[in-house]
């Protein structure tokens, strides 16, 4: 079996708690066209160096009924900052176009086989997957990157096409497991501030 989630395969659901004081799952976003889930955290320099063109995809395709939600599942045993108290400064300092939600077991991550931060899901309105892995290929400097996937992605599933590149490889730095179990740590880990 495969470590991360398929194409083709369904969303796992989730309750999250997001920084908005709401509660958060699947359901609430049964009438969308579509969505996008993605783990991202705090700190990673590869998130904070995309979430600028992060925001202008969501705000892109929020219009066209792409909701999207951020999911922090790093163990703040590793990372203090990238608990929850952090994540609604963050929010609010930054007020990003999407839902930010805590998956302080870690469950949700191990659903979708979530390999680092940021990792990105599109699913259809069925919530089958339709795309999975980078954003763009440069996130840690955003303005040297030459391709963004995930903004092709969408488009062509908005414009009713197959999507022409369905997987790519995320970049960033491993979701920060609890325990740093090896089983869960594919790759080299990226401690990087």
């Amino acid at each position: 079996m495969a470590f991360t989630l398929q194409i083709g395969e369904r969303a796992p659901d989730f309750s999250l708690p997001a920084t908005d004081g709401k509660t958060y799952s699947l359901k609430d976003f049964a009438d969308k066209k579509g969505l996008v889930v993605f783990f991202t955290c705090n700190h990673c320099p590869f998130v904070t160096g995309s979430d600028e063109v992060t925001r202008e995809t969501a705000l892109k395709f929020k219009e066209q009924g792409i909701a999207f939600v951020g999911i922090n599942a790093n163990s703040v045993n590793t990372y203090p900052t990238d608990s929850f108290e952090h994540m609604v400064k963050r929010m609010e300092a930054n007020q990003f176009p999407w839902v930010y939600v805590r998956d302080d077991t870690q469950e949700v991550a191990r659903a979708y086989g979530a390999l680092r931060t940021p990792h990105f899901y599109v699913f259809d309105q069925d919530l089958k997957l339709i795309y999975t892995g980078r954003g763009i290929d440069n996130p840690r400097e955003s303005d040297k990157a030459t391709v963004n996937d995930l903004d092709r992605a969408l488009s062509e599933y908005i414009n009713g096409k197959p999507v022409s590149v369905p997987l790519t490889n995320p970049i960033g730095c491993n979701v920060k497991w609890d325990g740093k179990d090896e089983h869960w740590m594919p790759g080299e880990a990226c401690d990087l501030v």
